[in-house]
């Protein structure tokens, strides 16, 4: 089953026919192989003959032969016509040995229209970055939002979503609640092996695996890395902040966790210390630990950013003072503050926590608390109060 997700496809749409690579990257199985065979069956519905296309996905054994520069490329020459435009769309292109060379030729030639996917950060970080050089256009590719979701599940509902995640796969079929759970574990653990663990030559895969969990299990709490070390001393394994460091940027750059910044809103200069965390899909936490209380405001601050990136803003956390607000969003021009929390409508002093530290900003832009209370959708003193499925299903902000 295609999960269709026209607002990316109305991405790349501009970019047909263009001479830049097309390059999505994000989480393993986050719908990128999906996005490439639409816009495959994009093309043939514009005319494009089926002959002038070549779509392979490496992480298939079927083009495991052609996983190298030199084979690829005479595969290419081979199968697709000689002369005229044709196109070419290459998923998990990192398991290709020295694409970077065979993206740069057929650039260079000017007939190919490329497009690449991959599940790694530094994709573009390497010579291929050099070569093409303003001849490349990223497109983060983002595990489904609660809008996406509800469009091809529409008897679906929030408390769903809020379980199971986003990861297209899980949501493609009617399946029990375990099954989908185990399903979303088997995803992280295969990034885990395989755009980890195998890419970073990691050794010590449990000592990896603790410092995953743990700052998976502290999603949405600032940690810092030696905090990280302090406990995993405690549990008997010695590690240096150095090397914690290192996995927490591993696991960035698979996709798995994002860490966020804290911005002093007074002092207008980011923070070094004790930064956030966010995992690439909330339904992660959910699949490892089982559905608690106590790490639900985590979650939804998470599925809130989440939704904050989707729509292409930058995050940080904000600091006012002794006081924070979970997200400080901007998108050129835009801002926006936004303040998660589960309710505010069990006291009269969580409702003044949650509006202060919004209220003590001097400025005009958006600011919201966000909440599952039911009765949500005022707006005092400037700060507007959404149900957290109202939020994400906004038109904007």
């Amino acid at each position: 089953m295609l999960i269709q997700r026209p607002a990316y496809l109305q991405m790349i749409e501009p970019f047909i026919d263009v001479g830049v690579v097309k390059v999505l990257t994000g989480l393993r199985r986050s719908g990128k192989s999906s996005l490439l065979q639409m816009v495959v069956d994009h093309l043939l519905n514009r005319g494009v003959p089926a002959e002038r296309i070549m779509h392979l996905n490496f992480d298939s054994l079927q083009w495991a032969h052609l996983a190298s520069a030199t084979a690829l490329d005479e595969h290419l020459r081979a199968t697709l016509p000689a002369e005229g435009r044709v196109h070419v769309l290459l998923d998990e292109v990192q398991e290709v040995t020295q694409w970077e060379r065979l993206i740069n030729s057929l650039i260079a030639e000017g007939r190919f229209d490329v497009y690449l996917t991959g599940s790694n950060s530094r994709l573009l970080s390497g010579e291929l970055a050099t070569y093409i050089a303003g001849r490349y256009v990223t497109i983060e590719v983002w595990p489904l939002s609660y809008g996406e979701y509800l469009t091809f599940n529409p008897a679906g509902d929030f408390r769903h979503f809020l379980r199971l995640g986003g990861f297209p796969g899980v949501h493609a079929y009617p399946l029990p609640e375990q099954a989908a759970r185990s399903m979303v574990t088997d995803i992280y653990r295969s990034t885990l092996v395989r755009d980890v663990l195998t890419r970073n030559a990691i050794r010590d895969a449990d000592l990896f695996e603790r410092v995953a969990t743990f700052a998976i299990d502290n999603v949405g709490n600032p940690f810092s890395a030696r905090r990280v070390a302090d406990f995993l001393k405690s549990q008997r394994r010695s590690v240096s902040h150095e090397t914690v460091l290192n996995y927490l940027s591993a696991l960035s750059d698979a996709f798995v966790l994002s860490r966020v910044g804290r911005f002093d809103l007074r002092g207008r200069r980011l923070l070094a210390t004790d930064e956030k965390h966010y995992v690439g899909d909330h339904g992660i936490v959910h699949a490892l630990f089982g559905y608690s209380n106590a790490r639900l405001p985590g979650v939804l601050e998470n599925i809130v950013w989440l939704e904050l990136r989707r729509r292409g803003y930058d995050v940080t956390v904000g600091k006012v003072g002794a006081a924070e607000v979970d997200f400080v969003a901007t998108r050129r021009e835009e801002r926006l503050y936004v303040q998660v929390a589960v309710t505010i409508a069990d006291s009269a002093e969580t409702r003044r926590r949650e509006y202060a530290s919004l209220a003590a900003i001097a400025d005009n832009y958006p600011k919201y608390v966000v909440t599952l209370d039911p009765l949500a959708g005022d707006n005092a003193e400037g700060i507007y109060h959404l149900r957290l499925p109202d939020f994400l299903l906004a038109d904007d902000y």
